[in-house]
């Protein structure tokens, strides 16, 4: 193989390749610590054989040559060499020049450092997964959706509520143009996803129930529903106009987490969501 001129990129990663192999212990990956080391850590040999490839391959990448790299490789790579999301988000960006692909991994629980981000927004405020499971919200939330700790796990997701809770339908103002652009934003991200396994399935069951979705879901349509308004009524105070805004969260254990917050739009809307969600004792 030539040798071609480096690159910062590659520089980049050939030197943390080299710094995160000289941190695992031979212990740490179930080694034995074997003869005297001239250098601390892994030997590359070792590093190739946890990571299952050829020692002159790993050689290469080390040395910044200008090599091409799968993603099961850089996986196999992030796991023997022990690199927590952090370190395997930068390994792929210096390997790939793209992030890695966050697997579908959702947390039973969200931290007590988001809770309290969610709990210090006065209006709606919810935490779900990228397959759009709500794990997380605050009282005002339960004013719009109810009590959500009482729906089944399963079912606690905004894609299902949509379509199989009867209450969103009355709520929202115009709930067909709603429901089309929930489809679209989930199939979206159904397809950037690592491993969409859950997203079909959550699909398939919501097909078999509801005839709504089926057809929407056939339409294949995309969007990308970062942020827009909704308009709901509400009974006894009439329509509120929110500003909603979708943020993308990475917990500490690495896992994509969405987080959605509702603003009044001004005018009226503003007046009836402060009358309704500050000047109440909820």
């Amino acid at each position: 193989m030539t040798a071609t001129p480096s690159s910062p990129r590659r520089d980049d990663l050939a030197h943390f390749l080299r710094t995160r192999r000289a941190r695992v212990q031979p212990a740490d990956v179930g080694l034995p610590p074997g003869a005297r080391r001239r250098t601390p850590g892994l030997r590359r040999e070792e590093v190739a054989h946890l990571a299952e490839v050829g020692v002159s391959w790993y050689t290469w990448l080390e040395q910044g040559r200008d090599i091409q790299v799968s993603e099961p490789l850089l996986e196999r790579l992030a796991r023997a060499l022990r690199l927590n999301a952090t370190e395997r988000a930068h390994l792929f960006e210096l390997a790939q020049g793209r992030p890695a692909a966050r697997p579908l991994c959702s947390p039973a629980a969200v931290s007590d450092a988001l809770q309290r981000v969610l709990d210090a927004h006065p209006y709606p405020a919810l935490v779900s997964s990228r397959r759009w499971d709500i794990l997380a919200w605050n009282d005002a939330a339960t004013v719009l959706y109810g009590d959500l700790s009482r729906a089944p796990p399963a079912h606690r997701n905004g894609l299902w509520s949509m379509f199989m809770n009867p209450d969103r339908r009355t709520l929202l103002r115009d709930w067909e143009t709603a429901a089309r652009k929930t489809v679209a934003g989930f199939r979206l991200d159904a397809a950037r996803a690592a491993d969409r396994t859950e997203f079909d399935a959550l699909a398939t069951d919501l097909s078999r129930v509801s005839p709504e979705f089926a057809r929407f879901w056939g339409e294949h349509e995309v969007i990308e529903a970062s942020e827009g308004l909704k308009e709901l009524i509400l009974p006894g105070v009439g329509l509120i106009i929110f500003d909603h805004l979708t943020l993308a969260h990475v917990d500490p254990d690495g896992r994509a987490l969405r987080l959605t917050f509702y603003t009044p739009h001004p005018g009226e809307s503003a007046a009836r969501a402060r009358e309704l969600f500050l000047t109440t004792s909820r």
